[in-house]
């Protein structure tokens, strides 16, 4: 009986302890973001926001007389959304519709 144990246990060993297949792949390729590129015109910074469904997403504040790129988080590539740039002074606001989200959106202000 002891023979057979032993027999067992050494099989279940060989078995355990022989070749796997692993799989190796590499990891997923990080999907394209999109960014708006802003150019101020005005001599005043403007907050700039995307609407996306309904609500206003903060991006980023752009200076006075600059441009920055702001990249866009969290909305997927290919939606039509809005873009609004409001003016720190007054709160007026300019907006774009009917952007849609596909690489680098290039917009100025006004």
């Amino acid at each position: 009986m002891r023979g057979l144990v032993a027999a067992l246990m050494l099989a279940s060993a060989a078995v355990a302890c022989g070749p796997r297949q692993v799989e190796v792949r590499s990891a997923p390729a990080a999907a394209a973001e999109a960014a708006v590129n802003v150019t101020n015109n005005l001599s005043e910074p403007v907050n700039v926001y995307i609407n996306s469904g309904g609500e206003d997403v903060f991006l980023g504040q752009v200076g006075g007389g600059s441009a920055m790129s702001l990249p866009v988080k969290g909305v997927a590539a290919g939606s039509t959304v809005t873009l609004k740039a409001t003016r720190m002074s007054d709160k007026y606001s300019y907006s774009k519709s009917g952007v849609v989200l596909s690489g680098t959106y290039l917009w100025q202000v006004p």
